[in-house]
């Protein structure tokens, strides 16, 4: 019984770091809360410091969702002086739902840089053990890991475009709006009602890396433990209305944008971390009410068709 319950714990949380929606820590920020229902996915919003190579820093992550600095995070790449530089072996560890991670796949995706996924089991984290980072995303680039999707997504758009001025304050200001405020928005919205609550949590065992035991426990028991998780993070968050302040974080988004995209005729970084940070949820009920009831589906139609389809590293080099 014992291990039932801290099984339906962890997947409870697993629910929220897949698909992100999450929320501040409870107890302190950047730590793990193993014992609690908000362990995978807790995170508070950090102070964010700008400088030419890592401008955005309290890089997102998952299982967490947890936000928490790594050594590997906070030590700068080497300078790159090839403005067509594409690593050789790109290895992404991560949670198929996970919308930090969604971040990073979309940046690859977008600039076609191949890469290889590996699912992690949100349970034992095995695939994981080897690094001291123990959440996702984790990209092994070349033998070196990068963890944090902000800081990921910095340092890899710093090493292909290294003669690149620092990002505009426009394209910064919504990079933070994306993980301060976006993200919260979504938790409600996907754990709404039970029968929400029970779809959500179908989609991140389908597509996450499960026993199949482990694949009925977390279905109705996260979902169930996710449903009454979601009404603390609605009142958290100040949120009376899910639904609308999902509206409304759609239609900030789509009148902030300049021409076709925020970046003009192409995506920016602020585009690709909007778009992968709302591609988990695109086939849920909240995903199709959210491109039914505001403008937002024809830019994401746009940055849809923007992105190149997944090239495996391991089927590249074979």
């Amino acid at each position: 019984m014992a291990t039932t319950m801290r099984n339906l714990r962890r997947l409870a949380a697993t629910g929220r770091a897949a698909a992100s929606f999450s929320t501040s820590t409870i107890v302190r920020r950047h730590s793990i809360l193993p014992r609690a229902l908000y362990t995978a996915s807790s995170y508070a919003p950090q102070p964010h410091r700008f400088s030419s190579h890592d401008r955005i820093t309290g890089g997102r992550s998952c299982v967490g969702c947890n936000l928490s600095f790594s050594t590997a995070a906070a030590t700068e790449l080497p300078p790159q002086s090839d403005k067509n530089y594409v690593p050789n072996d790109v290895v992404l560890y991560q949670y198929q739902a996970c919308p930090f991670c969604n971040k990073v796949k979309a940046f690859l995706e977008y600039y076609d840089i191949p890469y290889k996924i590996v699912e992690v089991n949100p349970m034992n984290k095995k695939e994981i053990k080897w690094s001291d980072y123990r959440k996702v995303p984790i990209l092994m680039v070349d033998g070196e890991q990068m963890v944090n999707s902000s800081d990921i997504i910095d340092k890899m758009h710093q090493r292909m475009h290294p003669d690149s001025v620092s990002e505009d304050a426009e394209t910064q200001k919504w990079r933070r709006w994306v993980d301060d405020h976006l993200v919260h928005v979504l938790s409600p919205n996907i754990y709404r009602s039970p029968s929400e609550a029970l779809e959500s949590f179908d989609y991140i065992t389908t597509k996450g890396n499960f026993s199949f035991t482990e694949r009925l426990v977390a279905k109705y028991g996260g979902a169930a433990a996710m449903y009454f998780v979601s009404k603390k993070l609605k009142k958290r968050h100040n949120i009376t209305d899910e639904r609308k302040a999902l509206y409304e974080a759609a239609e900030t988004w789509v009148n902030a944008l300049n021409g076709r995209h925020l970046g003009g005729s192409e995506p920016n970084l602020a585009d690709l971390s909007v778009f992968g940070v709302l591609r988990p949820i695109r086939e849920l009920k909240s995903g199709k009410d959210m491109v039914e009831n505001t403008r937002i589906g024809e830019w994401f139609t746009r940055m849809e068709s923007q992105m190149k389809p997944h090239r495996d590293t391991a089927l590249q080099s074979s």
